[in-house]
């Protein structure tokens, strides 16, 4: 295996590095020191300091190449008038590790935390905590009087959490990075935000599975992408983001397709085929509709999982591949478990980090920003900015809203629509005319998935006695019967009152849709709980 290169990032001392004439060799320089030790070679140092101390640098320069000839020094002035600033030194630290080029395929790094001020070197810390920087932190220490002056170095750990008072910057950090994963739309969903809150914090300080469960079109690809991205600026993961729909994959095919194949392991095998794992390698492989799977291939993804290796097929030679898995499903694989289609030994490997995303027509209130990013979206692709004049996106909103709108297909369902409408905008305006005309192509769209679901529509027979049913008027047996089933089909009295008086509510300023269900349950009789 290739040894990698050692590159220490550190701080100039402007005391204890200095010193002049022949008198400077008798001293320890810790900068300096860390580039004498013969059994450790330094490839590069990456030198960094405040400002005005152009003699001193110079000076520990050509010291460095006097000693280690193989240490290339590279000095970095950072913007830091006060080295005592944590506000400062951190801002000047986190734009340099932003824009460093990292390597850590071939470049192990040391954070050398001996010398600047305790300041510089509580900020190193916490950035290599975080993993701006990211290494190993590196202390040196003075030699003992017959020792010389090399001293000694040790990569430690310490616990500096005391140091508090750049925790706001942090907590901005991790609000950037939810806002990442959520590309900046300003969802209201307050179960989808805690979820999101929650896979941010995994995303940074876990390799381990995720599992992804929800419809089609909830957005699982979309979010998978986006924690790749978010580990790889934070220098976590350095591979490529790997994608396969699980569903897509046919008969012998499948292993060859994740594992990979030798040449002549089979009829048409003319080369030699790395696969998709072996791909992922440093990166993060998304198995989407993971539950499509055969039980052959989840055993081969199993032990490829736990143990970063496998067969490729036809081989006799084990390969490795150290990637993180994200896998989707909108099956219940609990269910599949249960029915013998999905191994359980797999499921209770994935099942570390589960989210359910739900769907859009359990995020109505999503519906606007998500509108609006989309719009957006749209400008910037084909550099025309569209919008809704305001009775169309009123009425667009009341619909999008609405019971009548399952948004079956989720997302794309919401973004297809956006499309259509913003190309069929004239001017840039999308009026109440293309709305409609919108209106009436998602419900033809949605009309086969709607038909089946009235098969499950409420029978009064069930929920009433005799007596009450003969008492209802036809009028009000229908609409009691059209309510019940909105009712079976909501999470909650507050989400079924939300879907039954979506319209009505905008003109009430304190709308109490559950209280106004609630009542009218209470005439005929029933509540919540008998009718859901």
């Amino acid at each position: 295996m290739k040894k990698k290169k050692i590159v220490v990032l550190g701080f100039i001392g402007t005391k204890l590095d200095s010193g002049k004439g022949q008198a400077r060799w008798s001293k320890w320089r810790p900068s300096i020191a860390l580039t004498q030790h013969e059994d450790t070679v330094i490839d590069r140092f990456e030198l960094m300091h405040s400002g005005g101390v152009d003699t001193l640098i110079k000076q520990v320069v050509a010291d460095i190449a006097s000693v280690s000839p193989e240490t290339a020094v590279v000095p970095h002035a950072l913007q830091i008038l006060d080295a005592w600033d944590f506000e400062q030194v951190y801002a000047a630290l986190f734009d340099f590790a932003k824009r460093y080029p990292f390597d850590p395929d071939n470049e192990e790094y040391w954070v050398h935390i001996t010398t600047g001020t305790h300041v510089v070197q509580i900020c190193l810390f916490l950035m290599t905590e975080a993993r701006f920087f990211p290494g190993h932190l590196v202390q040196t220490s003075p030699p003992r009087k017959e020792e010389g002056t090399a001293g000694t170095y040790a990569l430690i750990d310490l616990d500096l959490s005391r140091y508090d008072q750049i925790a706001q910057r942090f907590s901005r950090e991790q609000a950037e990075g939810v806002a990442f994963l959520k590309s900046g739309i300003a969802t209201r969903n307050a179960r989808f935000n805690a979820m999101i809150d929650e896979i941010e914090r995994v995303a940074i300080k876990s390799r381990a599975p995720m599992l992804l469960m929800g419809p089609t079109g909830a957005g699982k690809s979309f979010l998978a992408r986006r924690v790749y991205e978010l580990k790889k600026a934070r220098h976590q993961i350095s591979g490529k983001f790997i994608e396969l729909n699980c569903a897509t994959l046919r008969g012998d095919g499948a292993a060859s397709t994740l594992f990979g194949h030798i040449k002549g392991s089979f009829t048409g095998a003319v080369t030699d085929r790395p696969g998709l794992l072996r791909s992922a390698h440093k990166g993060l492989l998304f198995l989407d509709e993971i539950g499509e799977l055969g039980l052959d291939e989840q055993a081969m993804l199993l032990k490829a999982v736990e143990e970063k290796r496998f067969l490729p097929v036809g081989s006799d030679h084990e390969v490795q591949s150290d990637f993180q898995l994200i896998a989707g499903t909108n099956r219940d694989l609990a269910l599949e478990v249960d029915a013998g289609r999905f191994r359980e030994d797999l499921y209770a490997r994935i099942n570390l980090w589960t989210y359910a995303l739900p769907g859009l027509k359990d995020r109505v209130e999503d519906v606007e920003p998500n509108l609006a990013y989309l719009l957006a979206q749209f400008g910037e692709e084909n550099g025309e900015m569209v919008r809704f004049n305001r009775e169309a996106r009123e009425r667009y909103m009341r619909f999008a809203m609405s019971a009548g709108a399952p948004w079956t297909g989720n997302f794309r369902d919401l973004g297809a629509s956006v499309v259509r409408m913003a190309t069929l905008a004239e001017s840039g305006r999308i009026t109440e005319t293309q709305v409609d005309d919108e209106i009436v192509r998602l419900q033809r769209s949605w009309e086969r998935h709607v038909r089946p679901a009235k098969q499950h529509a409420a029978h009064l027979a069930d929920i009433l006695d005799a007596q009450a049913l003969a008492q209802l008027d036809q009028f009000d047996a229908i609409q009691l019967e059209g309510v019940i089933t909105v009712c079976r089909q909501s999470k909650s009295l507050s989400d079924a009152g939300r879907k039954l008086f979506g319209v009505s509510r905008e003109a009430k300023s304190k709308p109490n849709d559950a209280d106004r269900l609630k009542k009218y349950l209470a005439r005929f009789g029933l509540d919540w709980e008998r009718v859901s």
